[in-house]
């Protein structure tokens, strides 16, 4: 379960890093810097806390996945890359 619930989250983070870079950025980036600023703040700050929990709760499960079966260190790898998003 540990495993589904790290794979899961993953994919969710990978996602909406997907979304901002293809979709949300490039329609920002047609405004002009007055209004791009307006929208990126808070939006940002809304984005930051969906990254920080999806990231945490990943990372956690992948490591705590690898603890549980220690032979399969990609679990490792995949939980501390994850939790290298937060820092």
């Amino acid at each position: 379960m540990l495993a589904l619930l790290g794979l899961v989250t993953a994919a969710l983070f990978t996602g909406a890093a997907i979304y901002v870079s293809f979709a949300e950025h490039p329609a920002r980036m047609q405004l002009d810097d007055r209004d791009a600023l307006a929208q990126w703040q808070p939006s940002y700050a809304r984005g930051a806390i969906m990254q920080a929990s999806l990231a945490l709760v990943s990372g956690l499960a992948g490591v705590a996945a690898w603890y549980r079966w220690q032979s399969v260190w990609p679990w490792l790898a995949g939980g501390i890359f994850m939790l290298a998003n937060i820092a």
